[in-house]
């Protein structure tokens, strides 16, 4: 019967024109005219920027303002990772301007048809989207390939009927349920008077006017001292959704983007358009705020607070010491590698400083940035681990002007010569560079601190900063960062200090170029690598000397003994630590002492997932709250052996609890997947340990891109939990999953992924954004 309904389908695509199987053409009989920003925007902030925001968007199409719909699509991928010369950038708002400049770019519309609108592809796919519906709450056939393993076919509005009779089942939105009639009857209306495009209204406050001003006459001052300053800053919140923070609860009135225009302020912005931030702008230019006016999704939502006070503090730790920049660096390559040569003339302390008053968002522009797309991204990491700081007064490079002088040189990052023929000679470069680095540390902290480091040596947020603990999740392909100790104790901590945390910035956000070639990805995800190892090598440290060669032995099984062979400096056995430790697991005693020294800087306690006694819900949760922890906590960090519907979980599930009096209680289910080593870009699956992978439970959206999505009422979280245990095959998956599982074909589903978003205004709301259906699996 499947077949034949295929076959039928697959005839009709061919032998009647698409816009006349059942669907009326757009008729511009209607009199009243269809707003874009009032009507059609909310449409497609609910049904398409889902998948078609930021650089994931399917043939380039983005959607999260009129200027990106006017854009129109492209055959050409950005994430490429075979080309072998960097491709041409195509940034929104930066590369081009007008839609006939994206024309000469080989972008065409989705619009406009040769002689109608009803030709156009975004009306043919949402007609495409119509024609069938598949049973409610099923598994979508297999051959609508789905995730970052898809090949986009990007049809030019000419090729549109070949693509509808080779792919019947894949109209708009892609394996998902169509529009509702008034959604399609709304884009119809609006596509018929000629899809007119309105600019994104904005009108900003007194107070926002005069706090931009404030921000850019302070970033665009003439002294030298201010100008490298201000270099510094612009290179690091580029990539920040900045918002001034007021103190007040609820969402910012206002987002901006800090841009380097060659107009000053007070004029239209022209944006300077080199590949990085530290490109050669060529001519003058001046530091402006943006107002973002596109859609705020999720996963490009990295938030930064602009306070009077913060830029007070910038003020104090940049400029109350005395020093002096000499001739100002410039923009070249051998600058653009090493920004501990470039800025080394501003001190050490006021960089590191300002990177740990707001550590959550530096980790997080690198571990959920461009960089982190793709398995191969985030191979060299662990599921789930937490990071901490040294503290500025006992790191070497902040406070020992001759380590400085002696470390600098040896900083330098790979990634700034990126034809194929380089990548050899370049990592061998850069990884020897490296490990005589890491073996002059050593030497130089055991000179310094013979005793070893103390607890003390750990940053404490300075008393009150809730920065100092972060977790970083890893979902496969893709991670996310909270601020807090989540999760039972991890296999690996990262001990990050100044030179590790500046390295980590500038190798995987500053200078990562993701329109680069093979040989610049691979560079940089190879020098990921050891960034990682240095951080393990630092935690390392705080262990005893005799414990330390065992505890990497464990991290680095099989494959990984090789690369601690041929690509690692040594680890210290030598120097003792300061620290006295009354059992034989130290590493797990260190971490459960971060949770103690600590407690009261860890802005998310987790007894969920920690639970010590009948006690499992979390702080200041209300009685939803409370009943749903409770009851999961019993499936909360249990290994595969033991839960064996572990092995059939996503990365990432979001559980909704629909409580009796209509409260929704939200849970991430995180599926932390273990590995004989992290140390290879590429076979994971040859260091895979499923029987030891585990479920991490906690409050909230937790990650950008849900796998799935699971819907109960409140008296059902019982049989759910039962549900699970007893889901140890593929069957009693597939009936946990028909009974409260969220399909992409299921009836509710736009209601209940409505509701998400409902929730994250109401709970996160200066982090609220649109998350992404791209990976939600066919389950």
């Amino acid at each position: 019967m499947a077949s034949l309904q295929k076959a039928l389908l697959r005839a009709m695509a061919f032998f009647v024109p698409l816009i006349s199987i059942g669907v009326a053409a757009p008729s511009s009989g209607s009199a009243q005219p269809v707003s874009f920003q009032q009507q059609v925007r909310p449409v497609l902030e609910q049904r398409c920027i889902a998948c078609h925001g930021c650089y994931d968007a399917p043939c380039q199409l983005k959607l999260e303002s009129p200027e990106g719909l006017a854009r129109g699509a492209s055959q050409t991928p950005v994430y490429n990772g075979q080309r072998t010369s960097a491709a041409t950038p195509s940034r929104l708002f930066i590369d081009a301007g007008s839609s006939g400049e994206w024309r000469n770019r080989s972008f065409f519309s989705v619009l406009e048809g040769s002689q109608t609108m009803d030709e156009g592809l975004l009306y043919q796919m949402l007609v495409l989207g119509r024609h069938h519906r598949f049973e409610p709450n099923s598994k979508l056939p297999k051959e609508i390939q789905l995730g970052l393993g898809r090949t986009n076919v990007c049809p030019a509005p000419e090729d549109m009927a070949d693509y509808a009779r080779e792919h019947p089942l894949e109209g708009m939105p892609l394996g998902l349920p169509p529009l509702s009639d008034r959604e399609f009857n709304l884009l119809t209306r609006w596509l018929a008077q000629g899809a007119p495009l309105e600019a994104t209204p904005l009108q900003l406050t007194l107070a926002e006017q005069s706090r931009i001003r404030a921000w850019e006459s302070w970033l665009n001052r003439e002294n030298p001292r201010q100008r490298l300053v201000a270099r510094w800053v612009y290179e690091h919140l580029f990539l920040a959704h900045l918002y001034f923070d007021d103190g007040r609860q609820g969402r910012p009135r206002h987002f901006f983007s800090l841009v380097r225009s060659y107009t000053p302020p007070g004029e239209p912005i022209e944006p300077v358009a080199t590949r990085r931030p530290n490109g050669d702008p060529g001519a003058p230019f001046w530091y402006r705020l943006r107002p973002i006016t596109e859609t705020i999704v999720h996963k490009t939502h990295i938030t930064y607070a602009l306070t009077d006070a913060k830029r007070e503090r910038m003020e104090r730790l940049f400029f109350d010491t005395p020093w002096q920049p000499g001739a100002l660096p410039d923009y070249g390559a051998d600058a653009r590698a090493n920004p501990f040569e470039t800025f080394k003339a501003i001190p050490a302390r006021a960089r590191y400083q300002i990177m740990l008053d707001d550590a959550e968002y530096f980790v997080r522009t690198f571990i959920r940035g461009p960089v982190c797309r793709g398995q191969i991204a985030t191979d060299v990491i662990r599921d789930q681990f937490w990071a901490v700081f040294q503290d500025p007064d006992h790191d070497l490079y902040v406070d020992n002007a001759d380590y400085q002088r002696q470390a600098t040189p040896l900083l330098g990052l790979p990634g700034q010569h990126d034809d194929l023929i380089s990548l050899g000679p370049q990592w061998f470069k850069y990884k020897h560079k490296r490990n005589r680095y890491l073996r002059e540390r050593q030497q130089a902290y055991a000179r310094h601190a013979p005793g070893g480091p103390t607890w003390e040596t750990l940053w404490d947020g300075d008393g009150d900063n809730s920065n100092a603990l972060l977790t970083i999740f890893r979902h496969h392909d893709s991670a996310s960062v909270r601020r807090g100790l989540i999760g039972d104790l991890p296999l690996t901590t990262w001990v990050m200090d100044y030179p590790l945390f500046e390295r980590t910035y500038y190798a995987l956000v500053v200078n990562f170029d993701v329109f680069g070639s093979v040989s610049h990805q691979a560079q940089t995800r190879l020098y990921f690598d050891l960034i990682r190892n240095g951080a393990e090598q630092n935690m390392l440290r705080y262990l005893p000397a005799a414990a330390r060669k065992p505890v990497l032995d464990d991290w680095y099984q099989k494959t990984g003994k090789l690369k601690l062979f041929i690509s690692y400096a040594s680890v210290d056995t030598d120097t003792p630590t300061g620290i006295d430790y009354g059992t034989s697991t130290p590493k797990q005693e260190f971490d459960g002492q971060l949770l103690t020294r600590f407690a009261h800087l860890n802005a998310r306690p987790d007894p969920l997932n920690r639970c010590q006694d009948e006690h499992c819900a979390l702080p200041g949760a209300n009685g939803l709250e409370q009943r749903v922890q409770q009851t999961l906590s019993v499936l909360a960090s249990r290994r595969a052996d033991d839960l064996p519907v572990i092995d059939h979980l996503p990365e990432v599930s979001l559980l909704q609890v629909r409580g009796e009096n209509g409260d929704l209680a939200v849970y991430t289910l995180l599926r932390n997947r273990a590995h004989s080593n992290v140390a290879f870009m590429m076979g994971e699956s040859l260091r895979y340990q499923p029987e030891l992978d585990t479920v991490t439970i906690y409050p909230g959206v937790l990650a950008s891109y849900p796998n799935f999505m699971f819907h109960l009422r409140e008296g059902e979280l019982e049989d759910f939990v039962r549900a699970m245990e007893r889901a140890g095959d593929e069957s009693g998956f597939e009936r946990l999953v028909q009974r409260f599982g969220v399909r992409r074909t299921h009836p509710e589903f736009w209601r209940y992924f409505d509701d998400l978003g409902d929730y994250l205004r109401e709970h996160e709301p200066t982090q609220a954004g649109v998350l992404d259906l791209n990976r939600y699996q066919n389950l």
